[in-house]
């Protein structure tokens, strides 16, 4: 989880001072280290990492802290839940390959399917943590709620996250900001910026800075919301989840 939580951290912090936006290759400095495909390269690790992260957090709470009666008639709904981390994680390791593809050739469809099965991951996993969160504050008694302190912060904010992150994906980014985009760029005679392939394409998503201070070109305040939140907000969530949530040993 250490090893995780660092990966993700190191790339926040060399994000957070080279900012990059992926489609038109912009760049807060015109420098190589600015690269739009070096940063994708560096975000694959991270975003691999966060999965990880979550998925071996909500599998090890599913361990220590089991559903009572999930034998007999609750048995397929233990299964599922049971398993939708492993969606989780299947879905941001796919999502890598769209978004690399992408940050080359610049077909913001495969971004768009980036972002989609991003929103599937959390959605997954959605009523797990639901689940997970009623079943961890059920316990009443004054030692078992010591044994899962960690847990009880871990789910109140894995439960807080996930409901604000399938809204807001499902209600806005994914049918308002993101598919809309899309299709547009596809749809143009003559899109904008241009679509690559082949080799060029590469050494083009590579080499290539535009750089810029300009919020307006960025994206103005929803970028700046963006790139603040995931920078800030999912490193403390890792710097949490870097502690392994566990179930505690309280002796009496």
């Amino acid at each position: 989880m250490r090893n995780f939580g660092a990966i993700f951290i190191m790339v926040a912090v060399y994000r957070s001072v080279f900012v990059s936006s992926y489609l038109n290759q912009l760049a807060w400095f015109d420098t190589l280290a600015n690269s739009s495909l070096l940063i994708r390269f560096f975000a694959t690790f991270a975003e691999i990492s966060f999965a990880s992260l979550i998925m071996l957090a909500l599998l090890q709470l599913n361990k220590e802290v089991p559903e009572s009666g999930h034998g007999g008639s609750g048995r397929p709904r233990w299964f599922f839940l049971a398993r939708t981390p492993y969606i989780l994680f299947f879905c941001i390791f796919v999502a890598q390959f769209f978004a690399t593809t992408a940050a080359i050739t610049k077909i913001d469809v495969f971004f768009a399917i980036e972002e989609t099965l991003w929103g599937i991951a959390f959605v997954s996993i959605l009523p797990l943590t639901l689940v997970q969160l009623a079943r961890v504050y059920s316990y009443k008694d004054e030692k078992t709620r010591k044994e899962l302190k960690l847990y009880r912060v871990f789910t109140l904010m894995m439960a807080v996250f996930t409901v604000g992150y399938c809204a807001y994906s499902l209600l806005y980014h994914l049918p308002i900001e993101i598919w809309p985009r899309a299709i547009a760029h596809w749809q143009m005679e003559n899109p904008t910026p241009a679509i690559r392939t082949g080799a060029q394409a590469v050494s083009d998503a590579f080499f290539m800075v535009n750089e810029t201070k300009d919020l307006a070109t960025w994206g103005g305040f929803g970028f700046l919301i963006w790139h603040s939140g995931y920078f800030s907000l999912c490193g403390w969530m890792v710097l949490f989840l870097m502690t392994g949530p566990k179930r505690l040993k309280i002796s009496r």
